[in-house]
């Protein structure tokens, strides 16, 4: 077993859920978070509720371009580089800084800490979003990546770094490319989320183009073991795809979140918003020859999972 663990983003919507697995295993974990505003900063305390009262987690209120990451560092023995300055709708315009300094600066600096500490592995928590648009379906990691979003833009950098401090410094990096995360604990501005709480609300539910696009739906649960398969990996593979085996339409999604959860739909349709691509679809055969992986959870499922979540949270915080 690993010593310490280092989980960056540990307030959010995955670090969270990694952490409370890593420290439910019996690993001494070690988190860390700004607790920016990009949405309500009560949703990310009440994630890392539970985690404060176990004494096997230390968590530190920082920035990672502020800290000391040697000293953070040091007796680290893994680090899960979960923390981003995420979505894609805001990366345009003025709050591009903030991309920059959240996701290529703080990258930069984590792996220039870690290059001379003896880490056996750097898990680094990439997106899709570095594909851009394809009709190359389904995305392999093979595939030249054209990122169309200044988010995609920083996660594709950020990969860059992890892999050229593998190369010329040994860093144990692994990438891992998420496919549309979902499930208890999703962002606010994320689409089910939304869909969610609006239609809890009674209030309109938009969709921003048409509905036919579609995504690869990854359920938070099959992410995680993901990440606990990367830490164990001794492979020479460094980018892996981690989808959910669940790609549909939007306007597909809705119906399941009416016929399978009972929600009432008044469906908007908007126009779509630049950056956002038509379609995404994992080829997962990598991750499921090196890393085991094996997706799990269905759609109509996680949705139902998440719907009560969704409902729990508006009792405690309200209409967050």
């Amino acid at each position: 077993m690993p010593g310490k663990i280092l989980v960056t983003g540990a307030a959010g919507f995955i670090g969270s859920h990694l952490c409370e697995r890593l420290v439910k295993e019996g690993y001494d974990v070690v988190g860390v978070d700004s607790l920016t505003d990009y949405y309500d900063v009560r949703i990310k305390r009440e994630n890392l509720r539970e985690l404060k009262g176990n004494e096997k987690f230390t968590y530190y209120e920082h920035s990672l371009n502020d800290m000391d990451l040697g000293s953070l560092i040091g007796e680290v023995d893994v680090i899960f580089h979960q923390a981003a300055q995420a979505g894609v709708r805001a990366s345009w315009g003025n709050r591009f800084e903030e991309y920059i300094d959240s996701n290529i600066r703080a990258t930069q600096r984590l792996c220039e800490a870690a290059k001379n500490h003896p880490i056996r592995r750097f898990v680094f928590a990439s997106s899709s979003s570095v594909y851009g648009e394809t009709t190359n379906l389904p995305m392999g990691e093979t595939q030249l990546p054209k990122p169309v979003s200044p988010y995609g833009v920083t996660k594709l950098a950020s990969e860059n770094l992890c892999l050229l401090y593998k190369k010329n410094y040994n860093l144990p990096a692994v990438c891992l490319r998420y496919f549309t995360v979902y499930g208890p604990r999703q962002r606010p501005d994320m689409a089910f989320h939304k869909f969610i709480l609006r239609a809890m609300k009674g209030k309109p539910v938009e969709i921003y183009g048409n509905g036919t696009q579609t995504r690869d739906f990854t359920y938070i649960d099959d992410v995680i073991e993901a990440n606990m398969s990367a830490m164990a990996y001794n492979g020479s593979e460094s980018v892996f795809n981690i989808g959910g085996g669940s790609r549909v339409s939007l306007n597909s999604a809705l119906d399941i979140l009416h016929d399978c959860c009972n929600l009432e739909l008044d469906v908007r349709y908007k126009d779509a918003f630049k950056g956002d691509v038509k379609h995404t679809y994992a080829d997962i055969a990598l991750a499921q020859r090196e890393l085991n992986y094996k997706p799990k959870v269905k759609l109509d499922q996680g949705l139902a999972y998440e719907v009560e979540w969704v409902g729990r949270l508006i009792r405690k915080l309200g209409d967050s």
